[in-house]
């Protein structure tokens, strides 16, 4: 007999921002560990229940009992079994440990060899003898940081659990987890179900949930439920709402049973920066923000209550006076902080500390605005206004509003910037210094917030890693990854020489703070990086080939991966780099240093022909690499391929007299030089 299997724990408020994790993983031990002992099919799809009180997971046609066990125990080979054709020890107590005589084992193989082998058929175990256990590994498996004891009881788990249930169809599968019986009561919404709940049998699950508890058990229909109401509600509002779809998560986790209700705020709040008060509602209160056709925060907001009421007003007005209170407090912070002018709160960032090894946020900011100046020259940018906007970057880390919402640093200067009187320049590279803060954000706008970003992120990497703290595996305590990433998206649309911006980077510090060879070091870590971020656009030993260069111009990559791929295209693409391959091999045997190429030590019809179109080439070849028509240069190049292939079948390179082939050596040294002004086209061949 086979059926639906639900299993459900239930437990005091879990873990909003855990519980889908929490679902998932329980539910996934369950189905594997059931599908490891053939109670239920691999194809069987576990459906997730997971609400603010409960953990479960139903899974169809379940068995009842285990599908009869064939045993295979495999003991020792046969040259260890048998000697001189009588049964060795090994064999006789493999045999005895088995329960049988040695005539009754058969041969099997381990993979590796032929062994004696113990066949037998065990009944399979009823559902009922392994379920406990196995719901005991989900949660014993489940990522749970913290675990917590209630009561006098010995049981520990993320919140304390008050109920069990277990059943196959209608039947309760008897067992025992953290010290309670299966059954097949619940508990519904704590405040709107008029008492438990009885499960009738494990396909009406839900349902009877929904019907007589009045919970919505499915978190992603829940989620569905949430999403959908708050933005019926907003359209009609004709707003949208201005929240991530963490926070929409995060109430679904919070919420049995979802109703939307909408509130208000005194429009004397919205003087203050929309960004304070957004992030008030979102983070401490768990509102969602209303943006107006024109993306201006509105003052009315949407919440989401767990409870429904005929009359809702005393839940409104309870929730308006709990964010009136927070509201209040970031309004108060915006006039203090405005008491002080960014400029006057520089000095103080000396007592700030950046890193004990590398200084104070004062001897940072310092560093910064002789970067950012610099890199505005290369830029042909105003050198003062990065200048500045790198003096006033980490001063908004000492206002009242960015010590209560950290979230908010750089915005908050910007604010501030533009109350002193600040250039706009000025006061959007202060916030947009922060940008890209993660992947598929926006990058600076204009030439001074990227001089001041690009020195910020520079100076981070080349710092900390100058002072030995690499990023390990999965350690990167100083998120040097993404500010590499955050670089490298800038540089590949910047006019600008990634080595020389690192070794300027480097040169901000005191002497001997850092490494030595700092710079290389990070570019090396730069160049693994870009290749991960190229690889989804090109192929790999496309991008392998352009990044073996090390280009220091980064703007020009994805030029040149045109240009190479470009010439894959083209019927002398393969033997080209097919030789080119070759010669790369012979130049790594080489022995001592590859002089200029001798005219007169070229005997061979073959190489002088190669030396001739190599040289009559070379000067345009340079000159489409210096246009940046890489496509050009490397078309240019297959018209080599005829006397490459006459070289190299009746030249021999590796020649008796040492002078002929040290002049070889140098012909095929500046035939790859040719070539790898562009890419290393020996990393195309098969």
């Amino acid at each position: 007999m086979n059926a639906t299997l639900l299993i459900e724990l239930f437990t005091e408020e879990l873990p909003p921002k855990a519980l889908p994790k929490l679902a998932a993983s329980f539910a996934d031990t369950i189905a594997e560990e059931l599908k490891k002992l053939q109670f239920v099919g691999e194809d069987a799809e576990a459906h997730i229940f997971a609400s603010p009180r409960r953990l479960a997971v139903s899974l169809p046609a379940v068995l009842a009992v285990q599908p009869e066990q064939h045993i295979v125990r495999k003991g020792p080979s046969l040259a260890a079994g048998m000697k001189d054709g009588a049964p060795t020890k090994a064999l006789e107590g493999f045999a005895r440990s088995c329960g049988v005589d040695v005539s009754q084992l058969t041969v099997s193989n381990d993979g590796k060899q032929d062994v004696y082998a113990f066949e037998s058929t065990r009944a399979g175990e009823p559902l009922a003898a392994v379920l406990s256990g196995i719901v005991a590994l989900a949660l014993k498996k489940l990522p749970a940081p913290k675990l917590m004891r209630w009561a006098d009881l010995d049981y520990q788990f993320v919140r304390p659990v008050h109920g069990l249930t277990m059943l196959h169809g209608a039947d309760v599968v008897p067992g025992e987890v953290l010290g309670f019986a299966s059954g097949r009561v619940t508990g519904g919404h704590r405040f709107l179900s008029a008492g438990d709940v009885s499960i009738p049998d494990a396909d009406s699950y839900a349902r009877t949930l929904f019907e007589e508890g009045k919970v919505v058990a499915s978190f992603d229909a829940r989620s569905k439920l949430v999403r959908t109401r708050l933005e019926d509600h907003a359209k009609k509002l004709g707003a949208t709402i201005a929240a991530d779809d963490a926070l929409f998560a995060e109430v679904s986790a919070l919420v049995e049973w979802p109703a939307v209700l909408e509130a208000g705020f005194e429009e004397e709040f919205l003087e203050v920066p929309q960004e304070c008060l957004i992030l008030t509602m979102q983070q401490n209160q768990k509102y969602f923000p209303l943006l107006d056709g024109n993306g201006k925060l509105m003052n009315r907001f949407l919440l989401v209550s767990n409870i429904e009421a005929a009359d809702t007003s005393h839940v409104i007005h309870g929730n308006e006076r709990v964010l009136r209170a927070r509201l209040s407090d970031a309004k108060f912070f915006f006039e203090q902080d405005q008491k002080r002018k960014l400029d006057a709160r520089v000095p103080k960032l000396a007592e700030v500390v950046y890193h004990n090894q590398i200084g104070s946020q004062l001897a940072r900011v310092a560093r910064l605005e002789t970067l950012a100046g610099e890199i505005a020259s290369m830029l042909g940018a105003d050198r003062a206004l990065a200048g500045r906007a790198a003096y006033l970057a980490k001063a908004d880390l000492l206002t009242d509003m960015v010590g209560e919402f950290p979230e908010l640093q750089g915005i908050m200067g910007r604010y501030y910037a533009r109350l002193d009187g600040e250039p706009v320049e000025v006061a959007d590279a202060i916030e947009d210094h922060y940008r890209p803060r993660f992947a598929g954000d926006e990058l600076p706008h204009g030439a001074i917030a990227q001089s001041v970003a690009l020195a910020d992120k520079l100076e981070t990497i080349v710092g900390i890693w100058g002072i030995g703290l690499i990023p390990t595996g999965d350690k990167d305590p100083f998120a040097l990854r993404r500010a590499a990433l955050g670089v490298l998206r800038m540089l590949l649309d910047a006019p600008l020489d990634a080595k020389a911006l690192l070794e300027a980077a480097a040169a901000s510090f005191p002497d001997d703070r850092l490494s030595a060879n700092v710079a290389d070091e990070v570019y090396a870590f730069m160049l693994e990086r870009l290749k991960n971020l190229l690889a989804a656009e090109h192929r790999g030993d496309e991008v392998d080939a352009v990044l073996a260069l090390s280009p220091a111009r980064l703007d020009e990559v994805r030029a040149v991966l045109a240009a190479v791929a470009e010439f894959r295209r083209l019927p002398e693409a393969a033997a080209l780099a097919a030789a080119n391959k070759r010669v790369k091999n012979i130049l790594k045997k080489a022995e001592g240093a590859v002089g200029a190429v001798d005219a007169a030590l070229l005997s061979e019809d073959a190489e002088r022909a190669l030396s001739d179109a190599i040289e009559q080439l070379a000067p345009q070849v340079e000159a489409k690499f210096a246009a940046h028509d890489f496509t050009g240069a490397l078309t240019l190049l297959a018209g080599l391929k005829a006397p490459v292939d006459s070289f190299f079948d009746s030249v021999m390179v590796m020649a008796d007299d040492a002078a002929v082939r040290a002049n070889r050596i140098a012909l095929l040294s500046r035939l790859s030089g040719l070539f790898n002004r562009v890419a290393d086209i020996s990393l195309l061949a098969d």
